[in-house]
């Protein structure tokens, strides 16, 4: 998982030093934001927009503040204009293509989500020791192929993001073989932490822990 040292060093051109707080409302706004033009809202003021997303006005003034000028005072924010510069900052003014190791039950559910083709992240081939044919996944053009394949299938095609949920005896072997193949974005649903140069991000996302914070706080919500 990224640091805050490594987003600091990440945005020197932003001029400023942006926390990982602010970093992880970001999807927070796009979605919201998302949501607006949807249903043809043209403009939103600060107020409002930080009352659906449950924070004050003047913190999501301070969090956009560190991207540039966006709102107009006594108008507030054009939502699709400032949706289209939040979507520049998370990178989604183009796609990113990428590809899943693992095709197991997480992994399908996983490429069958359709939010990720939405905004722009396109899964172009999966990897698994028994590759199966999907007929769902084959009609949205994803590839099924053994995973002895996935050195020579990263040599032939552009690829920005692996994703990973193999068993953790394996992750670290397929990590490998998705740095050296030039991955600079790892997802990793592999319960098990990944070794990576720091010129690669690496998100790690353990459901299980997840569940067991969700038991803890039930447990002691009184």
């Amino acid at each position: 998982m990224p640091t805050d040292r490594d987003l600091k060093r990440g945005n020197k051109k932003l001029g400023s030093e942006i926390a990982m707080a602010v970093i992880k409302r970001l999807p927070i706004y796009q979605r919201y934001l998302s949501d607006l033009q949807k249903k043809e809202i043209e403009r939103i003021s600060s107020g409002e927009l930080a009352a659906k997303i449950g924070i004050t006005a003047s913190q999501l003034r301070k969090d956009l503040s560190y991207f540039g000028n966006f709102g107009q005072q006594g108008y507030g924010y054009k939502v699709s204009d400032l949706l289209k510069e939040i979507n520049k900052i998370l990178g989604l003014d183009h796609n990113i293509y990428m590809v899943l190791i693992g095709a197991g039950n997480l992994g399908r559910a996983i490429l069958s989500y359709p939010g990720f083709k939405e905004r722009g992240f396109i899964f172009k081939a999966t990897f698994d020791q028994k590759p199966i044919v999907i007929d769902s996944l084959a009609s949205e053009g994803i590839e099924m192929r053994p995973i002895s394949e996935l050195k020579d299938y990263l040599a032939d095609h552009q690829t920005d993001i692996g994703v990973i949920t193999t068993p953790a005896a394996s992750a670290q072997g397929v990590a490998d073989i998705l740095i050296a193949g030039g991955i600079k974005g790892i997802w990793n649903f592999a319960p098990v932490p990944l070794k990576a140069p720091e010129h690669v991000v690496v998100e790690h996302v353990h459901i299980s822990e997840s569940l067991l914070v969700l038991s803890y706080l039930l447990h002691h919500q009184d």
